[in-house]
């Protein structure tokens, strides 16, 4: 029989009723796209594989609880899930990651000069924290957004997959979270360069 073909849906209401081997055929059915999703942020794989290994412990005890109600959008509930503990991951390591200089923000530009002096790179870390501040201020959805694409380098298709929007949304949060910070900016009056 190809298990493969059953709908996530009917495979999670399955586990939910008892059937353990569904969430195994869920597993095996999405693993390479959860795990590959997972390494391309983490390429420590040991980091990796412990956050694959979170993400299912996460995912049972949802709908152990009877609280999973993403209506059979189970790969970008999952994938999710893996994008949080990714986060939480670097926020307990206090390094979240600047992956690559965008146009959409200048002022990450400032943050990226390894050739520093240690009194560049104290005026560097107190801008960045400022800017961490500054970006706690944003609503949630524009927070997110952000993140995700400054610091997580996503796409915007991965972006929108990822939060369950469209495209569009998620490229209308992102404008209003630059537009949000530079108010914040100028009204604070806060220099971000050194």
């Amino acid at each position: 029989m190809a298990t493969i073909q059953i709908p996530d849906a009917l495979l999670v209401k399955n586990y939910i009723d008892g059937d353990e081997n569904a969430l195994s055929i869920l597993i095996k059915k999405h693993q390479s796209k959860i795990y590959g999703f997972i390494y391309s942020k983490m390429p420590d794989r040991d980091v990796a594989d412990d956050i694959f290994q979170d993400t299912f412990i996460k995912v049972i005890k949802t709908l152990k609880s009877n609280s999973y109600n993403e209506e059979g959008k189970f790969l970008p509930w999952v994938m999710r899930i893996s994008h949080n503990l990714i986060v939480d991951h670097f926020r307990k390591n206090k390094k979240m990651p600047m992956l690559r200089e965008t146009e959409e923000f200048s002022v990450f530009s400032v943050l990226r000069d390894n050739s520093m002096n240690i009194e560049s790179r104290i005026i560097t870390d107190a801008i960045e924290q400022d800017l961490q501040k500054i970006i706690l201020e944003l609503p949630d959805d524009q927070k997110e957004v952000l993140m995700m694409r400054i610091y997580q380098d996503l796409s915007f298709n991965e972006i929108a997959e990822l939060t369950g929007v469209s495209i569009n949304t998620a490229l209308g949060r992102m404008r209003y979270a630059l537009m949000n910070l530079r108010k914040i900016i100028e009204k604070n009056k806060i220099i971000l360069t050194n």
